[in-house]
């Protein structure tokens, strides 16, 4: 009872206060893959012709695996594993073509997935392609070359790059419990050009890497500032969701419904197999079906390993990359991932309504190509 008089005092508080990100917190509690329902979004158009994936003759039978819990092993049956750690959609593609595809709780083919930080991933291409139409001159260039308004000083020592390699300095709390924190008002509030100019640089950009949405939002500012009254959802729509034959139609979570701004960190709302497809696209080095959507260089920086200065292997680009067997993934917080291994030509794709109980969903990413 005391549950349910919260959440409708939240309500109230959501209805006297419509741009009170507290107030959406505490009726929303937490991110959800279903968030697309609760902000407002823009509409990005899939093409007249869809490119499809073959299904494959030989499906993929994967058999039991080996859980071990307290020192206690215990097998079970692969689609029990996804069950069992809140998977909605599992699919693996090898040479373009489906070895196994399979949805859970009431999830279809056609169920839209908020993607969270694999909307990072997705930026960076539409980084890549303003640089390589002269949009954005480089990534060495100060982000103050686009934005004008933020307040600190500071800032003017921020590059593009920094961004992109989340070495930015940027102040920013990436905790989801907080109602107070940076993270909350990204996600839940009105107006991410106020909060966004507010920011502060806490220390020396290019010294330190530091995981933050902060970073990924200022970068998505910066591409619209230079795309000018082009909209971030237009770019993705005519440079990448129509040249790529998505199958469906997209959306992009915006803060509010007037003059909304994409959330550049996060939130783009689509399906598991279009989300495959941004594997492709890099795998095949930028190239779709004869034209080069994004710069071969371009993904190769994505995509390499590189600790120089303050750079960490592991990040590059806003990808996470594997040294263990050279592949890379865009990744979201509910354990959404879109894996990719050029070595073995797979993609492989998970949405969740969380992470679970499992170790990595890169491990058994991993597991499943080496068999492969």
């Amino acid at each position: 009872m005391k549950h349910v008089s919260f959440k409708i005092l939240a309500l109230v508080i959501i209805t006297t206060c419509s741009s009170c990100k507290v107030g959406r917190f505490a009726y929303y509690n937490y991110a959800n893959i279903t968030d697309y329902k609760i902000f407002p979004n823009r509409t990005i158009e899939k093409p007249e012709q869809p490119f499809i994936f073959q299904k494959t003759k030989k499906p993929l039978i994967q058999d039991s695996l080996t859980i071990t819990s307290e020192g206690k092993k215990t097998k079970i049956t692969f689609e029990d594993y996804l069950i069992s750690n809140k998977t909605v959609a599992y699919l693996v593609i090898q040479n373009d073509s489906i070895l196994y595809e399979n949805y859970f709780n009431n999830y279809e083919e056609s169920s839209i997935v908020n993607s969270f930080s694999m909307a990072k991933s997705i930026l960076s291409i539409l980084v890549g392609i303003a640089i390589d139409e002269g949009k954005i001159k480089s990534i060495q260039e100060p982000v103050t070359n686009y934005l004008t308004n933020i307040k600190d000083e500071k800032f003017k020592g921020v590059t593009i790059e920094h961004l992109l390699n989340m070495t930015s300095g940027i102040a920013f709390n990436e905790s989801y419990t907080n109602p107070f924190g940076d993270a909350a008002t990204f996600y839940y509030g009105t107006d991410l050009t106020k909060a966004v100019n507010k920011l502060k640089v806490e220390q020396e950009p290019g010294t330190r890497f530091k995981y933050s949405s902060g970073d990924s939002q200022v970068l998505g500012m910066v591409l619209q500032a230079a795309l000018k009254e082009e909209t971030i959802s237009e770019y993705l729509e005519t440079k990448i969701w129509k040249p790529l034959g998505m199958e469906y139609n997209a959306t992009w979570s915006l803060d509010r419904k007037k003059n909304g701004v994409e959330k550049t960190f996060c939130c783009v709302n689509a399906r598991a197999r279009d989300f495959a497809k941004i594997g492709r696209l890099y795998l095949e080095n930028g190239n779709w079906n004869g034209e080069q959507i994004v710069s071969k260089e371009w993904v190769k920086n994505s995509t390499k390993v590189d600790s120089t200065g303050a750079n960490v292997g592991r990040y590059q680009h806003q990808w996470w990359i594997n040294q263990k067997d050279n592949s890379y993934e865009a990744e979201g917080i509910l354990g959404q991932h879109v894996y990719v291994n050029p070595e073995k030509n797979v993609i492989i794709v998970r949405l969740g309504e969380k992470v679970g109980k499992t170790g990595s969903w890169t491990q058994v990413a991993q597991g499943i190509t080496a068999k492969l």
